[in-house]
């Protein structure tokens, strides 16, 4: 690997290499940004649709019980 790398032309190692790595890193960045997103969002919901569940049962028993 180090004859690889120390073939490569200077300008690419110093230019195109960190380029291409801050892109990746910004790709990988942005990916787990938006799983973890997707997760809250999903946690979100999820509390809306228990509170709303539970706001239901609340009532219901209160009718019934009237």
């Amino acid at each position: 690997m180090a004859e690889l790398w120390k073939s490569l032309p200077s300008w690419v190692r110093n230019i195109v290499v960190p380029v291409l790595v801050l892109i990746l890193a910004w790709n990988l960045l942005m990916f787990v940004f938006g799983v973890v997103g997707a997760l809250l969002a999903f946690a979100v919901k999820a509390l809306v649709v228990v509170g709303i569940a539970a706001a239901v049962v609340v009532l219901v028993k209160k009718a019934a019980r009237n």
